[in-house]
């Protein structure tokens, strides 16, 4: 037990700092901008973008490489989702918005709160998206990568503002997803240079 104690007193201190910079970020919006960070947080605003990156997709690499692509996606998504899902439920860290400490402190604009928060799907799935896509296509839409990037950001900082995620728990899954971004581009590399 006495060995456990420092590593135990610094989780607690990068916790408090967890809280103390959500509460920051958090209360920097006020109700002019809510409407908008929560269409930025909502899972079908992505649709126009989802719909051009796979217009270029096809454009560029062909139907074998839009179906493969697909593929690809769908099973990082897939990962990704559950990978979320096995760890928030192993850790099972309330999330901001379930913390009645906090009820008071801070501002909840999102439509629900959810039980666990550690670490965020939507921060991961949108970071293993826009690196998937970023890498993929880099040869031919250079800034593309910085736009999905400022995307993926834009959709983890918009969990924050609405109440329902610490910074860490975005942190983590932007980390994760860009693993995982990293990782399936390389599968769909290897799989697109068989086919040609």
């Amino acid at each position: 037990m006495i060995g456990k104690w420092p590593v135990t007193k610094m989780i607690e201190e990068l916790l408090k700092y967890d809280t103390d910079l959500f509460l920051f970020l958090n209360n920097l919006g006020n109700e002019t901008w809510d409407g908008l960070w929560l269409f930025v947080t909502n899972k079908f605003s992505s649709i126009p973008l989802y719909i051009v990156l796979l217009y270029l997709v096809y454009k560029n690499l062909g139907t074998k490489g839009l179906l493969i692509i697909i593929f690809c996606a769908a099973l990082m998504i897939t990962a990704t989702d559950q990978l979320s899902y096995f760890v928030k439920h192993t850790l099972q860290r309330p999330r901001p918005c379930g913390e009645e400490n906090l009820k008071t402190l801070m501002r909840f604009v999102a439509d629900g709160c959810g039980r666990y928060g550690y670490f965020s799907g939507h921060a991961v799935s949108s970071m293993a998206t826009a690196v998937f896509i970023g890498l993929t296509l880099k040869h031919k839409y250079y800034y593309l990568s910085f736009i999905l990037l400022f995307w993926a950001f834009m959709i983890g900082y918009s969990r924050i503002y609405v109440g329902v995620h610490y910074p860490l728990d975005v942190l983590t899954g932007m980390i994760v997803g860009g693993f995982f971004g990293w990782l399936f581009y390389l599968i769909q590399k290897k799989a697109i240079n068989k086919l040609n």
